[in-house]
């Protein structure tokens, strides 16, 4: 054993590491076995020899039932488990085997021997993995539509597992044409309404994920979306599943490939199961040192392939990482000054400043002719000017353009005014920009501007109150004057994101319910197309201007998709910087390349199960008071919803 340990601890890893990922984040792969009693031949079988990182493996033997040792002197009775705590040390335990429960359990059994049978001995496969360490446990499927006992008694055992244990449910990925439930045959027609009711019952519990069960027929995509935003662990491949190519070995179908694909880049892994189904006789077939090859090498070898050809991530990806599904509250740019990191940040986004300087060039010329490049100046303002950039670029688009340019460059942050100061001497720029150290809406300018030019757009455009900064601000621009940006859009749309949903639910508070968090969405199920919300237009010198805003959604999910849970919406934003020139993070328009912005998540208070062929209808408002501005959301239609953040209750944005 302990020349397979040392063989064990050389053994690169077998689906290899991911250009440009690090060594950490690689992939593992498991297999999935039947019940051993020696459990360390098992390991050097499967893992020194075969190449797997861990084995799913069955903790009781199969023929065990509580019921036949009772009163049979019980107590003197040993469970019949795999063998001994003490035959492989804690860490190989915990690292290298997955437990499965028994899978003859069935808990909604209308025999109460076999109940009581099966609710026994998932306790007892559950204490005998906690008392070995192990990280998950693998539950077998529900019997029949109903499993109402299995999830009071999972339940019972999610309530006093460790943080580092997780049990996942063994669910088919199956999504027919029909409803959800065939009443006549109970056939399990969309085995996401089987996993719902399940996590439902088990009230959203974080350490409760799913194990799929990878079939050869794949539903449609939309289906297979859905699970992108649920908490799924491992996806069970079945030899069966595989194809064969022209060589004779085992592959995949491209809709295979590309789930797996995304399964990777969701961090879930991957295990083999069944018996070798590809009659692969080949001189290969014994290894180097002229042991026996492992019957399913073959399928990991695959497997091990299809991680290794995924496009490495790019820089800016990879940066990010740690920020995936990450919830951080909103700026609050007017009631707080930014930190020197926050700008540098911004800063970095090239492509943000490259749109603006675009955008300050077209209205450069749209405003002086050619003829009258030379004699006219033109007065442009930057109201927020933060540590300078937009002054760049604008100076930038002068030059580009051949037209003279005055800048006022105004900003409230009396320490990013330093290094404006600092900026303005080095550049050489004195004669061409004024530095303003005050307030944009309640500074008196000298003279109007023919532009005027903003960063003060949020994730969802108006969330960082850029419409009452500039309507503050548009008193100083001539009334043919120009506004950079001239209009911004907010969209929302529906998803499914669980791990989002949990860990707001963590708080245990309605404040974190009712508050909209900036993230980098990754774990999430975009349920249908974003919609737009608000639209706010610059310069407005409407005498009704108003900065209210309420809007009513109806979202469709596609009729293939199935039935999907609404933890909440995404929110993005679109702006027209000037004409053709935009800006913006709505998925389907979006800006390549750029970071300022992650979107915008609105968790709902409770989940909202929605269907393929009745609408669900959402109301957003926008509140204007006289020191602060909010929203507020709530769900119409398929069932009401309470509504959240009334009067700003838990989140608002002060002016």
């Amino acid at each position: 054993m302990a020349r397979s340990r040392e063989r064990e601890r050389e053994r690169e890893m077998p689906l290899g590491e991911r250009g440009g990922w690090e060594s950490s984040e690689s992939m593992y792969c498991g297999v999935e076995t039947d019940f051993s009693d020696d459990v360390p031949s098992l390991l050097s079988f499967h893992i020194s020899t075969g190449g797997f990182d861990y084995v799913l493996a069955p903790l009781m033997n199969p023929s065990y039932r509580p019921s036949s040792v009772e009163g049979n002197g019980s107590e003197t009775q040993v469970l019949p488990v795999s063998g001994s705590d003490l035959v492989l040390a804690p860490s190989q335990w915990s690292s290298h085997v997955v437990g499965k429960v028994s899978s003859w359990i069935d808990l909604d059994s209308e025999d109460e021997v076999l109940r009581m049978d099966s609710e026994a001995t998932l306790k007892q496969d559950i204490a005998w993995a906690t008392h070995l360490s192990l990280q998950a446990c693998l539950l077998p499927t529900p019997k029949g539509t109903s499993c109402a006992n299995y999830a009071r008694c999972v339940n019972q055992i999610l309530q006093g597992l460790g943080n580092l244990q997780v049990l996942w449910l063994r669910v088919p990925l199956v999504k027919s044409d029909g409803d959800s439930m065939d009443a006549t045959t109970e056939v399990l027609n969309d085995s996401w309404e089987l996993w719902n009711s399940f996590r439902l019952l088990c009230e959203h519990d974080s350490k409760l994920s799913v194990a799929l069960d990878v079939m050869s027929n794949l539903p449609s995509e939309s289906s297979l979306g859905r699970w992108m935003g649920e908490s799924v662990r491992a996806a069970i491949i079945s030899t069966d599943s595989f194809l064969t190519n022209a060589r004779g070995y085992p592959c995949l179908s491209k809709r295979h490939q590309k789930l797996i694909a995304g399964f990777f880049d969701h961090a879930v892994q991957v295990v083999v199961s069944g018996k070798l189904v590809h009659n692969l006789q080949r001189a290969s077939d014994s290894n180097a040192e002229g042991t026996q090859r492992h019957p399913l090498r073959s399928y990991l070898d695959y497997v091990a392939y299809l991680f290794q050809k995924m496009e490495p991530l790019p820089e800016q990806e990879r940066i990010e990482l740690g920020y995936r599904d990450f919830l951080q509250a909103p700026l609050q740019p007017l009631m707080d000054n930014l930190e020197a990191q926050t700008y540098e940040t911004f800063e970095r986004d090239s492509i943000k400043y490259i749109q603006y300087q675009r955008a300050v060039a077209k209205a450069l010329v749209d405003r002086v002719p050619d003829e009258k490049a030379s004699e006219l100046t033109t007065v442009l303002m930057v109201v927020g000017a933060g540590r300078g950039p937009l002054v760049r670029a604008s100076l930038q688009a002068a030059e580009e353009t051949d037209r003279k340019l005055k800048v006022y460059a105004v900003e409230k942050n009396p320490n990013a005014v330093v290094t404006l100061h600092n900026l303005v001497k080095m550049e050489g720029w004195e004669g061409m920009v004024t530095i303003i150290s005050c307030d944009m809406r309640f500074w008196t300018a000298p003279e109007k501007a023919d532009i005027l030019v903003s960063e003060l757009l949020g994730s969802f455009g108006d969330n960082e109150l850029s419409p009452e900064c500039l309507d503050g601000a548009q008193r100083f621009l001539k009334p043919d004057g120009i506004s950079i940006p001239s209009s911004y859009t907010s969209f929302i749309q529906p998803v499914t994101a669980s791990k989002l949903y949990n860990d707001v639910k963590a708080h245990k508070d309605l404040a974190h319910f009712e508050t909209p968090y900036v993230v980098k969405l990754h774990s999430v199920a975009r349920l249908a197309p974003s919609q737009p919300v608000f639209t706010f237009a610059h310069p407005n010198f409407s005498t009704k201007a108003n900065n209210q805003r309420y809007k009513k959604l109806r979202f469709n999910l596609p009729s293939d998709a199935g039935s999907a849970l609404v933890h909440g919406f995404a929110g993005y934003f679109d702006s027209v910087l000037y004409k053709d020139v935009h800006l913006g993070i709505e998925p389907t328009t979006e800006t390549p390349n750029m970071f300022s912005w992650f979107p915008i998540f609105f968790p709902l208070r409770k989940p909202v199960e929605v269907h393929p062929n009745s609408p669900f209808e959402v109301h957003f408002w926008r509140c204007c008071g006289s020191t602060k501005v909010w929203y507020e959301w709530s769900v119409s239609s398929p069932a009401p919803s309470p509504m959240h953040n009334t009067n700003g209750r838990s989140h608002w944005v002060g002016l």
